[in-house]
């Protein structure tokens, strides 16, 4: 491969909005004379258009007068707790998802309210949740704002006014599907996948009808039980790729995010999550690519029907989920003009594949990673260090982990500078088999033993091992398949990239910051303290003649509810707000409260260390991915080391088993847990208050 340039940029508004496949920009520039309230550029599509590019054609912020920006308004969400959508702007009307799927429409001018939708989800679900009652926002289309809900609805609510015009349930409710991501539109149809693959789910995408919410066509992504006959002859293929009998245990495979468009090929791209279980040894045992997990698949919107597929990780078995960010271009490589889809997945390679045909075209690895040591580009397949795979193995420490290389958080692609910009990070995990692995339809079911994942609590070790977990700003060269700059933050878990016509990129962080950096080099230019963190993606839009940056703020996901304590950033739990800044904007936020929570003492531990070992296990199996690691809390929801309800035995079980505070999202684990096992989970939780583990590790901000 050469290291060719990539094509150079269009410059021209026009040109940029000419093609949906680039469409940044909701319209082309109307005359000076047309009325103000369509004199905009606005946001009309989750990555900014079809090809999902992130990147805004707007100039009027640039590098010379960055330093005038400022906060023009902010609209408090009322929660605070990882809010991760990507707001649209339509008409100028701002629309914005918050925790437990609340929608808020807003004058993207002045930030006042014109409407808010709650869709009263049930927060019993957060039991089925692997990563936090979180949402990445609504589509727009036809007059309609379209939602996902977190109990497996899709809603179409009317723009202007918010009324509920339609409400399609997607899922199997009785099974531990969710909703997290963003639908998408092309034409008439709605397309959504669903979460719920560490719990025991069948993956697939849908399409349904923009006018009625009724179900077009399902595209299943991992194959069902053979004696039912296969879906489609891309289930029948898939299937041979499986052994053993996976479908008991789901199978997994959701298409929990990421999806692109190309509308002049008509393909519409989805990527695919992980496998259920992980463990590859315990789901098809005997091996197999286990198709079509960890892949970017193509499909015919119209129908659903497939065209081809690439896959990153045969026989998934580390999380490594294809459904990052996919970004759509045409880039010039060996001296060719070629139509490109993108990914940096979470298993550490850069993919640059042909989206006319699946080739692959270039992969090279852009974090440290030891489970591989290339792709062989003849065969498409990365070639594996054996002691990486696991499962039955000795334990493996390896980079990256579940969390990846790159999570969700949106990456940019900017056609100025031809580099796309990856909110990118190292977090070592030790992958082991769980020996005592059975399958649990109400449970958490990855067939790795989650206490390898605990953090050490010896000083030296735990040094170590925190000096090891790294996040950055990379900015990379996908033709030459190098880095271009980088720039270091404190730590992982930092928010989705914004690119812009004028030069620069935006990023919020765990610092709780969002800042502006020069696109060419990286330098910092510009940083606003948001008082929580940022992992939602900013968006750029234009009224009346002036450019507006956009970010909402609310610290929260997953790395932040398990790792947060252990590792805290400058951010939090803050007031979730949408912040919406213009140069010389004059706006303030209302000062951070110093209320300090008082610590009831905890009860006397007085139980075994049996009981407390017994307690720690049954803790990180089921507790870890919202209490914090070591139960030391990011402070997002309650600590469970102070609760009064540690005071007796009845009280934990009311909540645990009863599920006394299920309304409030605190779920119900009868059936996967035991009054015995509440009471060993509550000698853990005392045992680690006495402990004072954060002062002999040194951890503070």
């Amino acid at each position: 491969m050469s290291n060719a340039p990539a094509i150079p940029a269009l410059k021209s508004v026009a040109l940029l909005c000419f093609s949906s496949l680039f469409l940044a920009c909701a319209k082309a520039p109307p005359p000076e004379d047309a009325p103000a309230e369509a004199r905009a550029v606005e946001w009309t599509k989750h990555g900014g258009g079809d090809a999902e590019q992130r990147f805004s054609p707007l100039a009027q912020i640039s590098p010379d007068n960055i330093s005038q920006l400022g906060l023009a308004w902010a609209f408090d969400l009322g929660v605070s707790r990882g809010i991760e959508a990507t707001p649209l702007v339509v008409d100028g009307v701002i629309y914005v998802t918050a925790t437990w799927n609340k929608v808020s429409a807003l004058d993207a001018k002045t930030g006042a309210l014109r409407w808010q939708y709650d869709p009263k989800v049930d927060r019993s679900k957060a039991a089925d949740l692997c990563c936090d009652a979180v949402n990445r926002g609504v589509a727009y289309a036809d007059g309609k704002i379209i939602t996902g809900t977190i109990d497996g609805r899709l809603l179409a609510l009317d723009a202007k006014t918010g009324v509920k015009l339609w409400d399609t349930i997607t899922v199997d409710q009785s099974q531990p599907y969710t909703i997290t991501g963003a639908p998408r539109i092309v034409r008439d149809k709605v397309f959504i996948g669903n979460g719920g693959a560490e719990y025991g789910v069948r993956g697939y995408v849908s399409a349904y009808d923009i006018n009625t919410g009724a179900l077009l066509w399902r595209f299943y992504t991992v194959p069902g039980n053979p004696a039912d006959g296969a879906e489609s002859p891309a289930m029948a293929k898939a299937a041979e790729t499986w052994k053993g009998e996976w479908w008991k245990f789901g199978g997994g495979g959701t298409v929990w995010d990421s999806m692109a468009y190309d509308p002049e090929l008509d393909l519409l791209y989805i990527g695919v999550g992980n496998g259920s279980p992980w463990n590859q040894s315990i789901r098809s045992p005997g091996g197999g690519d286990n198709l079509y997990l960890s892949s970017i698949v193509a499909l015919r919107p119209d129908t659903g029907e497939y065209v081809w597929h690439y896959q990153t990780t045969p026989g998934e078995t580390w999380d490594y989920t294809a459904t990052q960010h996919m970004i759509l271009a045409d880039v010039n490589i060996d001296g060719k003009a070629r139509k490109v889809i993108m990914q940096a997945p979470k298993n550490g390679f850069f993919y640059v594949i042909d989206r006319v045909s699946g080739e692959l075209l270039s992969a090279k690895n852009y974090v440290p990673i030891n489970w591989a040591t290339h792709v062989d580009l003849e065969t498409g397949r990365p070639v594996e260090i054996p002691e990486a795979r696991w499962g039955g193995k000795a334990p493996y420490m390896q980079l990256p982990g579940p969390f990846g290389g790159h999570n969700w958080h949106p990456m940019s692609f900017s056609p100025d500078s031809g580099l796309v910009y990856i909110p990118a990070m190292e977090t070592p995990y030790v992958y082991a088999q769980d020996e005592n692995f059975s399958f649990n339809s109400k449970g958490w079911n990855t067939g790795a033993d989650s206490a390898m994942g605990s953090l050490p609590t010896d000083i030296a070790q735990f040094k170590a091992v925190k000096a090891a977990v790294k996040g950055r700003l990379l900015a990379w060269d996908p033709v030459k398949q190098q880095p271009a700059w980088q720039v270091e933050h404190n730590s992982p878990w930092n928010g989705g990239v914004l690119s812009t016509a004028g030069g620069l990129v935006f990023q919020g962080n765990a610092d709780a910051k969002l800042v502006a950096y020069r696109a060419d080099n990286g330098e910092r230019l510009w940083d606003f303290f948001a008082q929580t963190g940022i992992v939602a993606p900013p968006i750029s839009y234009e009224l009346d003649g002036e450019q507006y940056i956009a970010v909402a703020s609310g610290w929260g996901g997953t790395f932040a509810l398990v790792y947060g304590g252990l590792f805290p950033a400058e951010s939090d739990a803050g007031v979730g707000r949408l912040m919406v800044f213009k140069l010389g904007g004059k706006a303030s936020l209302p000062a951070i409260s110093d209320k300090v929570t008082a610590r009831p003492a905890p009860p006397e531990s007085t139980a075994d260390a049996k009981t407390i070992a017994r307690g720690k296990v049954l803790y990180d199996s089921n507790c870890v991915v919202c209490h914090g690691d070591h139960v030391i809390s990011s402070g997002l929801i309650p600590d469970l080391r102070w609760s009064p309800l540690l005071a007796t035995d009845a009280a934990i079980q009311a909540v645990v088993i009863d599920g006394l505070l299920s309304s409030r999202g605190m779920p119900s684990f009868n059936g996967v847990l035991t009054k015995s096992d509440a009471q060993a989970l509550r000698s853990y939780i005392i045992h680690a208050a006495h402990e004072g583990l954060e002062a002999k590790l040194d951890i503070g901000k």
